[in-house]
């Protein structure tokens, strides 16, 4: 079916209207061989609140943008290749049903849907444009990712020490390498991790020594991470938010 539709008409008008609806401040998405498999608008679990994004699954990318005006603008354009994408389901609890998450090399989040229907669907057509993908190209499916960050509200405190408390003078921040909230003394030190940042990013203490040390791969994450925290409360940095802390 997707190779069919590869060179179809129907295709190519559908994708000009998505690099039409993202302007000129996004990248280029028609290119022989995609075809866009579906879109919709899932709530994204961000750094200081579950956002609206809207979403679009091709055979071979993930693309997400801020809602402008739906249906017609988004911004904040952000492409993920699907080859290095894995996915967890995320167990109901709360307010946050349906989720499950988008974890990459790069960056990882939870994502939320409308229905269980809905994220069954997502879940299964992400799965099967990563696993086609990975059959075509003979490479193995990616067993690492980047921490994904815990939300600023889960955090009154460092999740380090423990007893700084976080004020509009104290700030937050994160460690880029367990995605714990941190305090500034916590996380003064800088580690370079090739995969999220060409130059040292901000790490916390105790991963700083870790790394260091060599105790800890200066490269990704586990799939079965060491670092544990409620999985239904998991985001990534905000997209609207200064992403140095």
């Amino acid at each position: 079916m997707v190779d069919r539709l590869a060179n179809s008409e129907a295709n190519s008008k559908r994708i000009n209207v998505v690099e039409g609806c993202f302007g000129a401040a996004g990248q280029p998405l028609a290119i022989p061989g995609r075809v866009l498999i579906g879109e919709g608008v899932l709530t994204k679990m961000c750094r200081k609140k579950p956002k609206a994004r809207q979403f679009f699954l091709f055979n071979d990318i993930l693309v997400y943008g801020n809602i402008v005006i739906q249906k017609k603008k988004y911004n904040k354009q952000h492409i993920i290749p699907l080859e290095n994408v894995t996915i967890d389901s995320i167990e109901d609890e709360g307010e946050l049903r349906n989720g499950w998450l988008i974890k990459t090399p790069t960056k990882s989040f939870a994502v939320y849907a409308a229905t269980a229907t809905e994220k069954s669907e997502w879940m299964n057509h992400i799965s099967k444009c990563v696993s086609d993908l990975l059959d075509k190209s003979g490479k193995a499916p990616n067993s690492e990712h980047a921490a994904v960050w815990v939300p600023d509200s889960e955090a009154t405190v460092c999740m380090r020490c423990q007893k700084i408390k976080f004020t509009p003078v104290s700030r937050r921040h994160h460690c880029r390498k367990c995605g714990f909230v941190v305090c500034g003394p916590c996380s003064e030190k800088k580690f370079l991790l090739p995969s999220q940042s060409s130059k040292p990013v901000r790490v916390c203490e105790f991963c700083y020594e870790q790394l260091s040390s060599g105790q800890l791969s200066a490269t990704l994450l586990p799939r079965s991470d060491s670092y544990k925290f409620p999985m239904n409360n998991v985001s990534d940095d905000d997209d609207d938010d200064d992403s140095s802390d």
